[in-house]
């Protein structure tokens, strides 16, 4: 039988006899004097009743207080600190509701709540717009899904959607940007002073932006708007398949080893492997330039050219990618980063998958312009190929390195100069890599 254990005042009392450790004794026993003489007091005691002598329930009291006095007043240890209270959960925003923030909104949702590491309430920034007579924001909010954007896909429901970028980015630790690269300057100026101390951020954002020297990188424009450390997320990650829980790999250029492992935990499912590396330029700048290689497949597709040709854009496509790298990362290139995600594997993704692909196909075939198309077949959305052309083109103008990027060049007289299409297949053909 266990011992009974000491209550605040001292050993609890034995039970009385017959009762058993804790039990009653039966209404009518145990409560008087049982068959026998009855006990006489105990020594040093009056009997009750005799002069001077003091009620049961007077000396129960007496001792009572006794012990509490001798208590309080025994010295007992040093009040220790009072308890910590739990550290609260890192809050993330997610800056961008389109396709691609749609989707990556289902993985991070549903992380946050099987993890300690984060706060369970998921801010979506919404660009409201009316849909079917509602608001976007309300419509996530009440129905659970981007029904503009990622039509037939559920939200969890601890994804909040929130109009106004300020109140979505206040309270956030972590900020994942995922929103067209040529909406991200107006965007950061709106935030400026508004973000808690120590906040950081990712970007999803495959671009670029026009800087100084012609081009700019997205995660760069974030830092010196923002003032926060900012890391990339790229790979071959089409927005409709992550939503649909198809197996992918992504990569995250981080040199912060906590964040890294910050962003791993709040990305990664068992269909949405991670890696992360170090080498954050050539992961951002594989991700913009992809876009550009993946609008000449698209020619080729619109020109009705073969799998050997498209085979033939995606390789002289990687070639450019590395050498225009070295050109303009400012530290060294690791090689082994284009084999990762972020390189080979999202070049082929694109080249066969992706958006740009798709319009540039449709700018052969219909006719039409890419603004055009763009409307019809991007709900308005921007393709970033060109733009990112443009750019790349700028920067090798000023080197004078026109002439070693034909397949970058080619795209960007196509889409800006109005250099036929049909002449694209000169870019292969004279190619320095085959001289």
């Amino acid at each position: 039988m266990p011992r009974p254990q000491p209550g605040p005042f001292g050993p609890a009392p034995p039970a009385r006899g017959g009762a058993g450790l804790g039990r009653r004794p039966p209404i009518g026993r145990g409560l008087g004097p049982g068959p026998g003489p009855a006990p006489g007091p105990a020594p040093g005691l009056r009997p009750a009743g005799s002069p001077g002598a003091a009620a049961p329930a007077e000396l129960l009291l007496s001792a009572l207080a006794v012990r509490i006095v001798r208590r309080l007043s025994a010295p007992g240890p040093p009040p220790g600190p009072p308890a910590a209270a739990a550290m609260p959960g890192l809050g993330v925003c997610i800056v961008g509701s389109g396709n691609w923030g749609s989707a990556i909104s289902k993985i991070v949702g549903r992380n946050v709540c099987h993890s300690g590491r984060f706060s369970p309430a998921v801010r979506l920034w919404v660009f409201e717009e009316t849909v079917g007579g509602r608001k976007l924001s309300d419509i996530i909010n009440q129905d659970h899904e981007n029904v503009k954007y990622l039509p037939g896909h559920k939200l969890p429901p601890n994804v909040v959607a929130v109009p106004d970028v300020v109140a979505a980015v206040e309270e956030a630790d972590v900020l994942v940007f995922v929103l067209p690269h040529q909406f991200i300057a107006p965007t950061c100026a709106q935030m400026v002073g508004h973000l808690k101390p120590g906040a950081f951020g990712i970007s999803l954002i495959k671009g670029v932006d026009e800087g100084p020297g012609g081009l700019k990188l997205i995660s760069d424009l974030i830092r010196e708007k923002l003032s926060i450390e900012v890391s990339v997320l790229m790979g071959a990650n089409i927005a409709n398949e992550v939503a649909e829980e198809k197996f992918c790999e992504t990569t995250i250029g981080c040199k912060n080893p906590e964040h890294g492992q910050i962003y791993k935990e709040l990305f990664q499912t068992p269909n949405f492997r991670v890696t992360v590396v170090e080498d954050c330029d050539t992961v951002e700048i594989c991700g913009a330039l992809k876009n550009v290689v993946a609008v000449g497949a698209g020619f080729c597709d619109g020109l009705g050219f073969g799998d050997n040709t498209k085979a033939a854009v995606i390789r002289l496509g990687l070639m450019e990618m590395v050498a225009f790298a070295k050109l303009f990362c400012r530290g060294p290139v690791a090689v082994a980063t284009f084999l990762e995600s972020c390189g080979v594997a999202d070049l082929i993704a694109t080249c066969y998958g992706g958006r740009n692909r798709r319009v540039a196909e449709a700018f052969v075939r219909s006719g039409k312009t890419i603004e055009e198309l763009e409307r019809e077949m991007l709900n308005g959305q921007k393709l970033q190929g060109p733009q990112t052309a443009a750019e790349v083109y700028k920067v090798l103008t000023q080197k004078e390195m026109v002439d070693k990027f034909p397949l970058f060049v080619t795209v960007y007289q196509i889409c800006y100069e109005g250099k036929s299409v049909q002449r694209f297949i000169e870019c292969l053909q004279q190619h320095p890599e085959h001289v």
